[in-house]
C-alpha cells in the first residue's frame, strides 16, 4: 500500500481500490464523481487504478466486462449518477446475464437536500439510486459515510466475485467523496480477511452417485456451456471426456472444449442426446432448450432425451435468481441436480470415475470406444465438407461468412490471437483450430446491442504489449450503437483487429420478418423494409478514420479481401488498432 496520506474521502477509496488490486477505472466523466476522479488522477497519480476515458457509459461497462473475462480480474466502471446509470443499464444487464463481476461505482448527488446545487443536483439525485438496476446486479448500496463506503466496497468485492459472479453497484454520495478525511480513519490492515470467500463444492454423495452412472454408461454425453470461465475446469472436462470416451457438446457461451478434439460433438448433438443413456450438463444456462430440437422459429420442439436415460446437472445457476427478467430460463426436470462450481466438482468427479474404471467396476469401455471412433471419423469428414464449402464460395460477392472466416483464419496463421465477440454464425468454430479457453471469450450474455466494440476494448487493454492481437468480428448493427468506442481504441492504441461483419442489415430482425411473412403467406421480398440501414450505406472505414484509426474498405470480393487482411494483420501485429470493412451476404 502507498505511503501517501489521504486528505479526502475519495482519497482513501482510491487507496482501497489499489489495495484490492484494481488496475483500471473506465468512465465517461461526470460531475457526480468529480471527487473520485480528482483522487484517481491527482492523489493516485492516475496509476493503479489508471483512468480509461470512454465516450459512453455503456462502453465503459462493456470495456470492464471484456477486461474481466480476459483476465479474471474485476475492474471498476464509474458511472455518473442518474443519467449515466440509465446509459449504462444495457451494459450492466449484459454483464449480469453473462455472470461477470464488475465493480460499478456510481456518483450521486447529496442525499442531504440542503447541500444540493440548484436544479442539476436535484434532477440528478435519486432515492435510492440502485433501484434502477437492482433487478440485474448482485447487490447495491448507497452508503452515507466514508466508513460505510469502505465497508460497502469490501462487501461488494466479496459478493461480486463469489459464484455465481455478477456486477455490484455502489452509489457514492458527493459529500462522501469530497469531505475531509474523518480523524483516525484507516483501512483494514488485511483486506484479504474481508474479501475471501470459499468456493461452492457439489454434494459429495451426489458426485459419488454420478460417477457410478458415468462409469457404467454405454452412451454418455456431456453438455458444457460456461465451464470455460476457469481454465482448470476445461482441463478437467477434457480428462473426464477422454476417460469415458464421452462426446462433448460445447454450447459455446465460453470455450469449453476444443472444436478439433476427437470427442467434439457439436455438429451431431441432437442425435447423440437422443441415443444417450446418461446426459451430464455442466454450467448449462438453458438446459430445457439444450435438450430439445428447435424448429425454424427457434422454439424448443420435442424432447431429445430417450426414455429411461438419466440426466444430471452441475452448476451454481440457482444460487442467483431474480424475478424481473427470466434469464433463469425454463425449468428442466433432472435426475440429479448438483449445486456447485464445476472447477471444483470436475476434478473430484474425474478421480471418482477413474477409481471405478481402474477397479473394473463396470465394463462398457468397448462400446464407448467404438462410438468415439465413429464420431471422430464423421467429424473429420464433416470438417472437410465445411472447408470445401467455404473455399467454393470464394467467387461470390458480397462475400460469404464462411469464406471470410476461412480467409481470416489463414491471415492470422503464425500470430497469437484472442476472439472476444462474434464467431460468424459458427464458422469460426467449424474452421478454426481453437485450442485454449483464452482464445474464445463468448458473447454479450444479454444479447444487448453495443457490446462488441466495448468488450473488445477491455480485451485489448488486457492484451496490450503482449504480442497478441484481439480479433473483433463486429456486426454492423451492433457498432452503430456505439461507434464512438473506436475513439478509445485509437487513444489507447489497443491491438484490436476489427473485422466489420457488414451485411447491411439488422439481420436478426430481418429473419423474423421473413418467417412471419412466410407464415402469413405474404411478400418475403419486403422483409428488409425497416431493418436495412441502406440508402446511404454506412462507410465504416471513413467513420474509423474520423477517430484517427487506420481503416480500409468496403471490401466485397476475395481478390480484395486477402491482401487487405494481410495489411490489417501487419498493422495490428505492430500494436495499432485497425478496422477492415467487409461486406457479406445477409446469412
Amino acid at each position: 500500500m502507498s505511503a501517501r496520506v489521504p486528505r479526502f474521502g475519495s482519497d482513501i477509496l482510491v487507496d482501497l481500490l489499489q489495495g484490492l488490486g484494481v488496475e483500471y477505472a473506465a468512465f465517461n466523466p461526470g460531475a457526480s464523481f468529480r471527487g473520485l476522479h480528482d483522487s484517481l488522477v491527482n492523489y493516485g497519480g492516475d496509476s493503479s487504478p489508471r483512468t480509461i476515458l470512454c465516450t459512453h457509459e455503456e462502453t465503459s461497462v462493456a470495456l470492464a466486462h471484456g477486461y474481466t473475462k480476459a483476465t479474471g480480474k474485476p475492474m471498476v466502471a464509474a458511472i455518473h449518477n442518474v443519467v449515466g446509470l440509465q446509459h449504462a443499464a444495457m451494459g450492466i444487464f449484459n454483464a449480469w446475464c453473462d455472470r461477470v463481476p464488475i465493480m460499478l461505482l456510481g456518483g450521486s448527488g447529496p442525499q442531504d437536500a440542503s447541500l444540493r446545487r440548484p436544479w442539476i443536483e436535484w434532477i440528478h439525485t435519486a432515492l435510492v439510486q440502485g433501484n434502477f438496476v437492482r433487478d440485474f446486479v448482485k447487490w447495491d448500496d448507497q452508503p452515507v459515510s466514508v466508513e460505510g463506503a469502505i465497508e460497502s466496497i469490501l462487501r461488494g468485492w466479496r459478493l461480486m466475485k463469489s459464484a455465481p459472479a455478477a456486477p455490484v453497484y455502489i452509489a457514492l454520495d458527493t459529500t462522501i467523496q469530497e469531505q475531509k478525511m474523518p480523524e483516525g480513519l484507516t483501512l483494514p490492515s488485511n483486506l484479504d480477511r474481508w474479501t475471501r470467500q470459499s468456493s461452492v463444492q457439489a454434494d459429495p454423495a451426489g458426485l459419488d452417485e454420478l460417477a457410478g452412472w458415468l462409469a457404467e454408461a454405454q452412451r454418455p454425453v456431456i453438455l458444457a456451456d460456461r465451464v470455460g470461465r476457469d481454465p482448470d475446469a476445461v482441463a478437467a472436462l477434457q480428462t473426464l471426456a477422454e476417460l469415458l470416451n464421452a462426446p462433448v457438446v460445447d454450447l459455446w457461451a465460453r470455450f469449453n472444449f476444443a472444436p478439433r478434439h476427437r470427442l467434439d460433438a457439436g455438429h451431431v448433438s441432437a442425435d447423440l442426446i437422443r441415443e444417450a443413456d446418461v446426459v451430464l450438463a455442466l454450467d448449462v444456462t438453458d438446459l430445457y432448450g439444450a435438450l430439445r430440437t428447435p424448429d425454424r422459429n427457434r422454439r424448443a420442439q420435442g424432447y431429445a432425451v430417450a426414455a429411461g436415460a438419466k440426466v444430471a446437472s452441475i452448476s451454481v445457476n440457482e444460487l442467483l435468481v431474480r424475478s424481473w427478467t427470466a434469464d433463469y430460463q425454463r425449468p428442466q426436470p433432472v435426475d440429479l441436480n448438483l449445486v456447485g462450481e464445476t472447477r471444483l466438482a470436475l476434478p473430484t468427479l474425474v478421480a471418482l470415475v477413474r477409481e471405478r474404471l481402474s477397479a473394473g467396476w463396470v465394463d462398457a469401455a468397448g462400446v464407448r470406444a467404438e462410438r468415439a471412433a465413429t464420431l471422430a471419423r464423421t467429424t473429420a469428414q464433416q470438417r472437410e465438407v465445411w472447408e470445401e464449402q467455404a473455399r467454393e464460395s470464394s467467387g461470390r460477392s458480397p462475400l460469404t461468412t464462411s469464406f471470410v472466416s476461412l480467409a481470416l483464419r489463414d491471415a492470422l496463421d503464425g500470430h497469437k490471437w484472442v476472439l472476444g465477440n462474434s464467431d460468424l454464425r459458427g464458422w469460426v468454430r467449424r474452421l478454426w483450430d481453437v485450442r485454449e479457453p483464452t482464445q474464445w471469450l463468448g458473447g454479450a450474455g444479454g444479447a444487448g446491442l453495443g457490446y462488441g466494440i466495448g468488450a473488445a476494448l477491455g480485451v485489448g487493454l488486457a492484451y496490450k504489449n503482449t504480442n497478441t492481437m484481439v480479433v473483433n468480428i463486429q456486426p454492423d448493427g451492433d457498432l452503430l450503437y456505439s461507434t464512438s468506442a473506436l475513439w478509445t481504441a485509437a487513444r489507447e492504441q489497443l491491438p484490436i483487429l476489427t473485422i466489420m461483419w457488414n451485411n447491411r442489415s439488422y439481420y436478426n430482425s430481418e429473419e423474423h420478418a421473413i418467417r412471419i411473412a412466410q407464415f402469413r403467406d405474404r411478400d418475403v421480398s419486403r422483409s428488409g423494409i425497416g431493418t436495412r440501414p441502406e440508402g446511404p450505406h454506412v462507410d465504416f472505414a471513413t467513420v474509423a478514420r474520423g477517430f484517427d484509426m487506420q481503416a480500409e474498405g468496403p471490401i466485397e470480393t476475395a481478390e480484395e479481401l486477402i491482401p487487405a487482411l494481410g495489411r490489417a494483420v501487419r498493422a495490428v501485429a505492430g500494436g495499432k488498432p485497425y478496422l477492415l470493412d467487409v461486406v457479406t451476404e445477409a446469412r
